[in-house]
């Protein structure tokens, strides 16, 4: 039977991740669906007035998906101080100090990417480093973890904060003064003039425009953001304007609100509401992961928990009754612990609503936890891998050999989910595959070397693994049914463009 037109096929050695049909040399697609997957001539014989697209010199797979980001904060990072790769304080001054000169007076100035132990600092810097250079603009700055922040005086002046003002739930002011550890942050924060609507649409639409033009075709959104954040990427949807399918999380602070006005998953469209975040602990970088005893190898602690392992098992059982998923931060290998404890608990229910509960990062792990993995989707970051080695070895060298144990969670059975935790570091794919395949840091050494993936396990943990986490039986395969929302590459882990029809 012939196929009607308007259609087409495209001609490309073509990876499906579809067991039946792994390789094919062409697809069939309309109406924004996939057809048929076979040979050039079983395809071309089923529409043989399709327009065709010759891609035989590339490599077309499913579609890569983001399955971390904080998008509307990335698309907002975009414009601020960038300090990815400062070296020492000296060059945090000069970059703020640049920064200065085209920025009015009294305007606040934001930026990140900094890590204390890239700065050489053993200690946490005060606001007079900052001041130094910027005292007439308050300054807040996020580490690349974004679990500590380091603010001028002039910041710290606008938010009421001096020597004698108490830490806050969950979180901890640093003496002397300058930086914030954890919810201490938000005191900041809520001094800064709050963004227009407009800003808010305008950062949506960089970060969905600049993952688009990466080869992505569909990203995780993490929460974490003020509500106008999902608000700018619905509206964005609503006006056919979003080239990506994005899956959010809200935060579970936000779970009655949003129960009483009626959300539940809702699969279709471009934007839909997917998962409720939780926060077990905070991050290696700024000592607040929270850890087993001994805890760090510099005597500073075993971390900061957060949310409890009692609220997460009540308030993620709330969340899978609206067919939600539970989605919770756990960095630290007694955080994992504690999450995976309170998962034991909703693992029947979850089963029951066709839920995959997820753990994101999961960075360090007891050999006990790795087999209770079995099932959950283990949402990692691997590009996190090449700053966090050296720290791992000083920081951690009890747990150096299941961090970042990539091979050890797949062979349990969880399902990989790859992203960056942009604006944390770069949506970059490239890292991803050379982290998880070569696990070399930025110190060139080689981090628990029998950790390391495949090629193919990581094409599979960008584009089926979100996919599968997701609950879209439709994306991260190629095969008759699902999305046309491909990725084309001239091989695989180089360069990528997206393509969906």
């Amino acid at each position: 039977m012939t196929l009607p037109s308007p259609l087409t096929v495209l001609h490309a050695r073509t990876l499906t991740l579809d067991d039946p049909c792994p390789e094919a040399g062409a697809v069939l697609v309309g109406g924004g669906r996939v057809l048929a997957v076979g040979t050039r001539e079983e395809v071309r014989a089923l529409a043989p007035q399709a327009q065709v697209r010759d891609h035989r010199d590339l490599l077309l797979t499913p579609g890569l998906a983001e399955a971390h980001i904080h998008l509307v904060s990335y698309g907002f990072s975009l414009e601020q101080l960038n300090l990815h790769g400062a070296r020492s304080v000296a060059e945090v001054q000069a970059r703020l100090a640049q920064r200065t000169l085209t920025t009015p007076p009294g305007t606040w100035i934001r930026g990140g990417g900094f890590l204390l132990s890239e700065l050489g600092l053993s200690e946490y810097p005060s606001a007079a480093l900052l001041d130094e250079v910027s005292p007439y603009h308050p300054v807040l700055l996020y580490s690349r973890d974004l679990h500590l922040s380091w603010a001028n005086s002039a910041a710290l002046r606008a938010a009421g904060i001096h020597g004698g003002t108490p830490d806050p739930e969950d979180g901890r002011i640093v003496q002397p003064l300058g930086c914030l550890l954890e919810h201490a942050s938000g005191l900041v924060e809520a001094a800064i003039p709050a963004p227009t609507e407009a800003q808010y649409l305008a950062a949506a639409r960089a970060g969905a425009a600049d993952l688009a033009a990466r080869g992505y075709v569909s990203a995780h959104t993490m929460a974490f953001e003020p509500p106008e954040a999902p608000r700018a990427l619905q509206a964005l949807a609503d006006a056919g304007d979003l080239p990506l399918r994005v899956w959010a999380c809200l935060p579970h602070g936000r779970l009655g609100l949003a129960r009483d006005l009626g959300l539940r998953r809702t699969p279709g469209g471009l934007f839909q509401w997917g998962g409720v975040k939780f926060f077990a602990d905070g991050a290696l970088g700024s000592r607040t992961a929270w850890l087993h005893a001994p805890g760090y190898a510099d005597g500073s602690g075993t971390g900061i928990p957060l949310d409890s392992p009692d609220l997460i098992r009540e308030v993620g059982r709330e969340a899978l009754e609206l067919g939600l998923t539970p989605v919770t931060h756990a960095i630290g290998d007694r955080a994992n612990t504690e999450v995976l404890d309170a998962y034991d608990h909703l693992r029947p229910l979850a089963e029951q609503r066709g839920v995959r509960l997820r753990v994101e990062h999961a960075q360090h792990l007891r050999p006990a936890d790795v087999p209770r993995f079995h099932g959950l989707t283990a949402s990692v970051q691997p590009i996190h891998l090449q700053a966090d080695g050296p720290m791992i070895r000083d920081l951690l060298p009890q747990l150096q050999g299941l961090s970042y144990a990539f091979k050890s969670l797949q062979a349990a059975g969880a399902v990989l989910a790859f992203g960056s935790d942009a604006p944390v570091a770069p949506p970059d794919y490239r890292a991803n595959f050379a982290a998880a395949i070569s696990r070399v840091d930025d110190a060139g050494e080689r981090l628990t070397p029998a950790e390391a993936l495949t090629e193919m396990d990581v094409l599979r943990a960008h584009t089926r693994g979100p996919a599968l986490a997701a609950g879209w039986a439709d994306e991260g395969v190629i095969r008759p049914g699902a999305r046309a929302a491909f990725t084309l590459w001239d091989r695989l882990g180089g360069h990528a463009q997206a393509l969906v029809l």
